[in-house]
């Protein structure tokens, strides 16, 4: 799994709907509502936090998504629910 980045989340979450996208095949999606087991996993790499997405990507750990900044003329827009 080198060079893969997981990417915890909920289908209704608009953040990780972004980060799916902007992340495409390097990413693979894990649906927290769909295995108990994962949020657990989840909970661990977030320290706790119940807000997603949580990207993972090797020992980088991320809480919500800061989407594409250069649309936005460099304002990067941070968010999670």
């Amino acid at each position: 799994m080198k060079n893969k980045i997981i990417i915890y989340g909920t289908d209704t979450c608009p953040f990780c709907i972004q980060a799916r996208e902007a992340y495409g095949d390097r990413g693979i999606y894990i649906n927290i509502n769909e295995d108990p087991k994962k949020l657990e996993e989840m909970l661990v790499y977030s320290g706790g936090k119940m807000q997603v997405p949580v990207i993972v990507e090797g020992d980088k750990v991320t809480v919500g998504f800061v989407g594409e900044v250069s649309l936005r003329g460099g304002i990067p827009l941070f968010g999670g629910t």
